[in-house]
């Protein structure tokens, strides 16, 4: 069996990311390509690390287009070289919760509180991480900072892998402007997002489960059948349904089923987002996060299998057992499942999120940052949707009008 992770970071209270300034285009790389792993800088008395460029200092941050740690100063690459000798390995989930009840008896750890202060080295301004946040540059002089004491915390899960962003902010605001133009009965003020809401590019915290269920099941079986009624003019054919009990057992193999480990998101929406290519994930390397905003997870894996992903499981459970039972319909009167296998993974999906607050609440947009897909929420304008009242029923009023001219 495989054993449960080491522990590291914690969640607080959730909210949206703050944002983060636009990134630079990127810049043509020179030649010398020195490995990004090398620009790591630990500040111990913070607990935290940040790339400073080794050429020219300027803070280096990971360049979707590229793949790599890149310089908007002076246009350096460091390429992320992966330990090909690493394996993503997978927790069992009802050992790691016992493990995690041991070393936090009191449930999910903190990471500081609602907020957290480090001192920048760079300029040596104050940052502040608020809630489950883990990476963000600073305010003042836009280094990236990511958090080590949450990766490094004992009683938290350690990161097991990533999906590397693709998407960069150029196709990502693409996509949003296309997304919110198409939206014709939003508002004309909440078009006008780049003045009213924030646009970053944030991490989140995922699991992805693996199962294998044996359900047992009886229930019924019916099929339909026509039978002739009634005589003379009444005579007509009706259906009837044929019940018949039946009785067995089905296996379902779920792979890389994803849920969501953060909270305050539009989870709905954000399940919109699937589905997502997990086999291509890669160990993790905290290069891939530097420049963009992080979250750890604010719900454990135990938690979010039951609320989450249990669900879906049944879901796909009742689908096979309906299947197996044939007819042209089915009552399921007992179901019993259990779980030959139950493993998590941990890991990091890529998003660039929009929020805008109109009208006094928050709308959310997140656009995949692999595929670009766009997905969220807007107002309604009451004005447009009056207008096009209008606006419809003077045509219908005129097409009636010229019908009775023609008559």
């Amino acid at each position: 069996m495989t054993q449960p992770p080491p522990i590291p970071p914690t969640g607080g209270p959730s909210g949206a990311p703050p944002p983060i300034p636009r990134a630079a285009a990127p810049v043509p790389a020179p030649p010398s390509t020195p490995n990004a792993a090398d620009r790591a800088q630990r500040q111990v008395t913070e607990q935290t690390r940040t790339y400073p460029c080794g050429n020219c200092g300027a803070p280096l941050a990971f360049v979707p287009e590229r793949q790599c740690l890149g310089c908007s100063s002076c246009g350096t690459s460091y390429p992320i070289e992966l330990d090909q000798s690493a394996r993503i390995v997978k927790h069992d989930l009802q050992s790691t919760m016992n493990q995690l009840a041991q070393r936090a008896p009191l449930g999910l750890a903190s990471i500081g509180g609602n907020e957290h202060v480090v001192t920048c080295q760079a300029c040596g301004g104050k940052t502040i991480f608020n809630g489950s946040l883990t990476a963000t540059r600073c305010p003042y002089c836009a280094t990236p900072i990511q958090r080590d004491d949450v990766q490094d915390a004992p009683e938290r899960l350690a990161l097991d892998a990533v999906l590397p962003l693709q998407v960069g902010e150029p196709q990502a605001r693409d996509s949003i402007e296309k997304w919110i133009n198409s939206r014709w009965f939003a508002p004309t003020e909440f078009k006008k997002y780049r003045t009213l809401g924030s646009f970053t590019s944030v991490y989140m915290s995922y699991y992805t489960y693996d199962v294998e269920a044996t359900t047992g099941y009886s229930g019924q079986r019916g099929d339909n059948y026509t039978v002739v009624v009634g005589s003379g003019d009444n005579q007509h054919t009706e259906t009837r349904i044929a019940w018949r009990s039946v009785s067995g057992v089905v296996h379902n193999s779920i792979r890389d089923l994803p849920e969501l480990a953060n909270t305050g998101m539009d989870e709905p929406r954000v399940r919109e987002l699937e589905p997502w290519p997990i086999q291509a994930a890669v160990p993790y390397t905290p290069e891939f996060v530097a420049g963009h905003l992080s979250r750890t997870y604010d719900r454990d894996p135990g938690d979010v299998f039951d609320r989450d992903a249990r669900p879906r499981v049944d879901a796909q459970v009742e689908s096979t057992i309906r299947y197996d039972i044939g007819g042209d319909h089915q009552r399921i009167s007992r179901k019993q499942t259990s779980f030959d296998m139950l493993q998590f993974m941990y890991l990091l999906l890529p998003m660039w999120l929009l929020t805008v607050n109109f009208d006094g609440k928050p709308f959310q947009v997140v656009v995949n940052g692999l595929t670009g897909e766009v997905q969220g929420q807007r107002p309604w304008s009451k004005v447009k949707i009056a207008a096009a009242v209008i606006a419809g029923l003077i045509l219908i009023g005129v097409i009636v009008f010229l019908y009775q001219r023609m008559r």
